[in-house]
C-alpha cells in the first residue's frame, strides 16, 4: 500500500510540476510582446513602437504565420526611389559609422524618452551633422543638431566666445527635443516637423497656404529643394538603421490610417481567438 501511495504521489507531483512548467512557459510567451494601448494620434508618444520586423507593438502576441498578415508601415511611393538609391549609395559609409555613433544614439534615446518623443527622430541629427561634434555650416548652424543661434538661445543654450552649448551633445539634444515638441504641437505631423526644422516654420506655413493642404506629400513641391531632400534623407537613414518605418516617417493621415488598420487587425485576432476557444469547448 505504501509503495502504491508513493507512486500515486509521484504521479500527482509530476503532473503538477508539468502544469506549472506549461503555465510559466505560456506566460513568458504571451508576455514576450505585451499589448499596449494605442494612443490618440494627436499625442507624441513612445508607446506606439515597432519591433525588429516592423510589427507594431500595439498588436498582442500572435503566431508566426499570422504575422505576415499584420499591418505594417509602407514606404511612401514619393520617397521609395530616393530611399533605395540613397541606401545603395551610402550604405557602406553608414555601416562604418554605426559603432562611432551608437553611444550618441543611446543618449538621444534617453533624452527623447523623457520628452515623450519618438526616439527614431534621432536620425535627424545624423542627417543634420553626421553627429559630428564641431560641425559649423555656412548658414551659422552649429553642433550635432545644427542649431541656429536664435533657436539655440530660445531653447536654453548659452552661446558666447568662451562657450557654445550647441557643441554639447546632451544639452543640444535637450534643446532639439524641446524645439521638435513645439513644432509637433504646431503641425501634428512629423514630416512637416522635419521640413520646418530644416527651412523654418515660415517656409512650411507658406507651402501650406499656397497648397491649401497640410499633407506633406501634397505640398512638398512648394518647399525648397534642399528641404525636400532633407526629409527624404531622414526617411532613408531611418530605414537603413531600423529596416522599416515608424510614426516619424508618416504624415498625420498615414498615421491615422495605420492605427485604424492596427485596431481592426487586433479586433480580428481577438474575435478569432474567441471563436477558436469556443470551438475547443464544444
Amino acid at each position: 500500500m505504501k509503495t502504491m501511495l508513493k507512486r500515486k504521489l509521484y504521479k500527482v507531483g509530476f503532473i503538477i510540476l508539468s502544469l506549472i512548467s506549461v503555465a510559466v512557459a505560456s506566460g513568458s510567451v504571451s508576455n514576450s510582446k505585451k499589448p499596449v494601448t494605442i494612443p490618440p494620434v494627436s499625442n507624441k508618444t513612445g508607446t506606439h513602437q515597432f519591433d525588429s520586423s516592423g510589427l507594431c507593438t500595439c498588436i498582442p502576441f500572435i503566431i508566426k504565420d499570422e504575422q505576415l498578415k499584420a499591418p505594417r508601415i509602407q514606404l511612401h511611393k514619393n520617397a521609395a526611389t530616393f530611399v533605395k538609391e540613397y541606401m545603395k549609395k551610402n550604405g557602406f559609409f553608414l555601416g562604418k559609422t554605426k559603432h562611432r555613433i551608437a553611444p550618441y544614439f543611446t543618449m538621444i534615446d534617453s533624452v527623447f524618452n523623457q520628452h515623450k518623443l519618438p526616439v527614431e527622430l534621432k536620425y535627424l541629427a545624423y542627417v543634420e551633422s553626421g553627429l559630428q561634434h564641431n560641425l559649423i555650416s555656412r548658414s551659422g548652424a552649429v553642433g550635432p543638431w545644427a542649431l541656429m543661434p536664435v533657436a539655440a538661445k530660445e531653447y536654453g543654450l548659452s552661446i558666447s566666445k568662451q562657450q557654445d552649448e550647441r557643441l554639447d551633445y546632451y544639452k543640444s539634444s535637450t534643446a532639439a527635443a524641446r524645439l521638435l515638441t513645439d513644432l509637433f504641437a504646431k503641425y501634428g505631423d512629423w514630416l512637416l516637423v522635419i521640413a520646418a526644422y530644416n527651412c523654418g516654420p515660415g517656409g512650411v506655413q507658406k507651402a501650406i497656404k499656397r497648397s491649401g493642404s497640410r499633407n506633406y506629400w501634397a505640398l512638398q513641391n512648394l518647399l525648397p529643394e534642399e528641404t525636400r531632400k532633407h526629409v527624404k534623407k531622414f526617411i532613408a537613414v531611418h530605414y537603413y538603421f531600423e529596416g522599416h518605418g515608424s510614426l516619424a516617417t508618416m504624415t498625420k493621415a498615414e498615421t491615422e490610417k495605420h492605427i485604424r488598420e492596427v485596431e481592426a487587425y487586433v479586433s480580428q485576432q481577438e474575435e478569432k481567438k474567441k471563436t477558436d476557444s469556443l470551438a475547443v469547448v464544444l
